[in-house]
């Protein structure tokens, strides 16, 4: 059983302070327990900041090609502990063996790839006449970071602050806190000065919030539900410290008329029960032209019977469990609310697959017969569960993909790129995806409306943790 007892303050591993509590680390695929991690308290709050305060004054004086050295030394032991990341991701959060080393792991050495290309070229200083305008390093960050992907948001948050200059109190979700201890010991070993990088487990609320409302923290960067995004936010107003917020979605996936019907929906179903449907960009609300609505759903009924779920050592699953009892529970009930409002199952349901007795196991479902004022396609679910909504025109289609609260990710397909790109003009979200394309980690990545502010990934990630200074009457 993995013991995490210590926490990692000013470049050492330590003890929490007095009266820390503990955590079990369930592996979901089991319910067993596999571990205890330390919850820490205010006090290792007050000890971690205090470590990011001394450091940052040398850290954010030092030169470009110095930080781009030690995200290249980082790289370099990240590849060499990219199974063990990828073996503690589906330990804890129970993502498929083949999900955690093809994606989940590799994600965050991509986004320190991409923040390294950003460093690179940033335009720290430029001129405008006799002034200088002048992006330095915003201070001591604060990073908050979710289970699901859990490297690729510790990453996407940890390089981009390196880069800046900026001195770092990173708290991952307790939920996963084994690739997060792996994480903080390859940025030991690459070298990273004492205090620019400190690592404290915690639940969230807790210090979260100790964080965000601290006097000594300049900046939080939070990824997680928008109840926890609005949380922070209102505990970090009073200080009138940055916070920059990649919180909850209900992403609209656009099947247009002209689209390759069979390839669009088997693609929408894939990409919606992927990583068990925790992914914060899933297409889970798949909008269909009337007259082809009926063939779209066999077809999403089809490609979700067909996908394996179970144990996610084994290499032919698809769909692994849901992360932890809580989450499962909520998965659950969304379910048998949207059965309850009148929505038909055309797959899945309530309950584990056939054959599974243990486990935080969810069927792949897929609701047809909805109307976009149900719960279940309003309320983010974080499973994989889809709803399938039919319109009667494109500009239908268009009203109900931007009639929701949230605005991270939406989904065009249609066989002319050129009608593609103009339905993508009209969606309020933060990153459209035309006809199957992926995530791009050098693009910017955040939200509209209440799925947060600010952006991540590549340059626009970096210049999230810099500051703005003029300087006038230069030579």
């Amino acid at each position: 059983m993995k013991e995490l007892n210590r926490f990692y303050i000013g470049g050492r591993w330590v003890e929490p302070a007095a009266g820390a509590k503990f955590a079990d680390i369930v592996n979901p695929a089991t319910e067993e327990v596999v571990g205890r991690v330390a919850m820490g308290t205010s006090a290792d709050v007050d000890a971690a900041v205090a470590a990011a305060r001394a450091a940052f004054p040398a850290w954010s004086r030092t030169s470009v090609d110095t930080r781009a050295a030690l995200l290249g030394k980082i790289m370099a032991l990240y590849k060499t502990r990219i199974d063990a990341l990828a073996e503690a991701i589906t330990t804890e959060m129970g993502a498929p063996a083949w999900l955690a080393r093809e994606r989940q792991a590799p994600a965050g050495l991509g986004q320190f790839h991409g923040t390294l290309t950003a460093l690179q070229s940033f335009p720290f200083v430029t001129a405008r006449g006799a002034t200088q305008i002048v992006r330095e390093a915003v201070g001591v960050t604060a990073l908050i970071a979710p289970w699901n992907w859990p490297l690729n948001q510790i990453a996407a948050k940890v390089a981009p602050a390196l880069a800046a200059g900026c001195t770092i109190v990173l708290k991952p979700s307790e939920i996963t806190p084994l690739d997060a201890e792996i994480f903080a010991q390859i940025l030991h070993d690459a070298g990273v000065p004492a205090g620019v990088f400190n690592m404290i487990y915690g639940e969230g609320a807790e210090i979260g919030g100790a964080l965000a409302s601290h006097r000594d923290v300049d900046m939080v960067s939070i990824t997680g539900s928008t109840r926890a995004g609005v949380d922070v936010a209102i505990k970090a107003a009073p200080t009138v410290k940055r916070v920059t917020q990649e919180l909850g979605g209900k992403s609209p996936n656009l099947i247009l008329d002209d689209a390759d019907l069979k390839s669009a929906v088997s693609h929408g179903v894939i990409s919606c029960m992927i990583n068990s449907g925790q992914t914060c960009i899933a297409p889970t609300r798949m909008l269909v032209p009337k007259p082809l609505y009926e063939q779209a759903v066999a077809i999403a009924a089809a490609t979700a019977n067909a996908l394996t779920v179970g144990d996610p050592l084994l290499a032919d699953t698809k769909v692994g469990p849901i992360s932890n009892r809580r989450q499962y529970e909520r998965v659950q009930q969304m379910i048998q609310r949207g059965i309850d409002e009148g929505a038909t199952l055309a797959a899945g349901g309530i309950g584990r697959p056939a054959g599974l007795t243990r486990g935080f196991y969810t069927r792949p479902t897929v609701f047809a017969n909805v109307h976009n004022d149900m719960s279940i396609a309003r309320e983010e679910i974080f499973g994989p569960v889809l709803v399938m909504i039919p319109y009667a025109s494109e500009e239908e289609a268009i009203h109900i993909a931007n009639d929701t609260d949230y605005g991270l990710a939406a989904y065009v397909s249609s066989a002319d790129p050129a009608r593609a790109r103009r339905v993508a003009d009209r969606l309020r979200a933060g990153a459209v995806m035309l006809n199957s394309a992926s995530i791009d980690l050098n693009a910017p990545f955040g939200g509209y409306k209440t799925s947060g502010n600010g952006r991540e990934f590549g340059d626009h990630g970096l210049s999230e943790f810099l500051e703005t200074k003029s300087i006038a009457g230069c030579a």
